[in-house]
């Protein structure tokens, strides 16, 4: 079966390749223009490794999980799957209904959304124009805000623990008993966990956001905010007037990623928190669903559920956001 559908995304993609292909060949005659076979030959090769990868590592699976979002398939029994229409999505919104796992890991991830998209882009939207500025020292700045985004997400995860630790010996405790509080159990807390994982992840990832700031603040022309100067606006005005409307299509594309990212949150409650109901994600929950209890076929149930929202959220965000020209 697996076999099959590879051959038929395979001919798919080639039948696709055909058609480009042949209106190319349609077009040049048309224009009286020769169409060079050569040439074409030597840029479809250039292509095809990573054609072929992508067919690999990106079309298949994505083929493979809309299929097992309608069956039974057990990981350890794949030759047991029958086809079961829409008994997962079913079997998702009762638990939904009934405040189950997945309900927790829907609130969880609307948390962590909530908290970390203004947040993150907040910070990286800050760390930018500070060193936009030309002045020493801000490429030392610059390393320093990139760093945490080249190091694993693990390291930071084992880092931050050490920082929330919940004995006397932890650095947040430290410094709390200084001021005579007691020591503070973060991460097991029910209500401020998630939020010190938003912490943790809107620090971790403002940097990069930073960089595709700076490119585009780079790219808005000078002598708008002298004339606006000439003019009496002050610094905020400046910034609202002419920085914020030369952003537009860069905000539009570091809250689509932010989003995204944000939505797809698994590492952080995976290593801090384990399987705990106030930190789970949807993620999480999937990963679970998948390889722990093996039950593939309700986990792509999720997935798929769980793209279909997040591809709405995004079209809506395009729309509100996108240029009125």
């Amino acid at each position: 079966m697996l076999w099959l559908i590879t051959g038929i995304v395979a001919a798919a993609l080639f039948a696709a390749l055909m058609a480009v292909v042949i209106k190319d060949i349609v077009v040049a005659k048309k224009k009286k223009v020769r169409y060079g076979v050569r040439e074409s030959v030597s840029a479809y090769l250039l292509l095809a490794p990573a054609t072929i990868l992508a067919l690999i590592f990106v079309m298949l699976p994505i083929v493979y999980s809309l299929g097992y979002a309608f069956t039974d398939y057990y990981l350890l029994e794949p030759d047991y799957m029958q086809f079961i229409g829409f008994e997962n999505f079913i079997k998702i919104f009762e638990s939904i209904g009934k405040q189950g796992m997945i309900y927790h890991a829907i609130i969880n991830t609307l948390k962590f959304v909530v908290g970390v998209v203004p947040l993150q882009i907040g910070l990286a939207l800050g760390l930018a124009l500070f060193v936009n500025n030309k002045r020493k020292g801000t490429g030392i700045f610059k390393v320093c805000y990139f760093a945490p985004v080249v190091i694993s997400l693990t390291i930071t995860a084992q880092l931050w623990l050490q920082i929330l630790s919940p004995s006397e010996t932890g650095l947040l405790n430290s410094i709390l008993g200084w001021f005579g509080v007691p020591p503070q159990d973060f991460i097991r807390n029910e209500e401020g966990a998630i939020w010190w994982i938003v912490l943790l992840s809107a620090w971790q990832g403002c940097g990069y956001q930073m960089l595709i700031f700076l490119s585009g603040l780079s790219n808005i022309r000078q002598d708008l905010y002298e004339a606006a100067s000439l003019d009496g606006a002050n610094k905020w005005q400046q910034f609202l007037h002419i920085t914020v409307p030369a952003l537009r299509s860069t905000f539009l594309f570091i809250v689509i990623t932010v989003f995204v990212g944000a939505s797809r949150v698994m590492v952080q409650p995976m290593l801090m928190t384990d399987e705990k109901p106030h930190t789970i994600t949807i993620s999480y929950w999937m990963y679970l669903e998948g390889y722990r209890y093996r039950e593939v076929g309700y986990s792509a149930a999720m997935a798929l559920l769980m793209t279909i929202v997040m591809g709405a959220i995004t079209l809506v965000q395009r729309t509100v956001l996108r240029e009125k020209d």
